[in-house]
């Protein structure tokens, strides 16, 4: 995954702090990559509802659960 260039970034949106952050999780990264996959559950389980007729509204989803709904 490339950087956007800074220079394609409207000087508006560009904002840098004086002050560094420091607040990480153990793996010293941070969680913004949640908000880009919280749609993926609910695709896959259209995805299984499309294919087979029964909606299953549970993580995970197994086959014992598709066989019951």
């Amino acid at each position: 995954m490339s950087h956007p260039n800074p220079a394609d970034i409207r000087r508006d949106r560009r904002h840098r702090t004086q002050h560094p952050d420091y607040k990480f999780n153990p793996l010293r990264s941070r969680s913004i990559g949640e908000i880009g996959i919280t749609g993926a559950a609910a695709a896959i389980s259209n995805a299984v509802y499309n294919a087979t007729g029964k909606r299953v509204r549970n993580l995970p989803i197994t086959l014992d659960k598709i066989m019951q709904a």
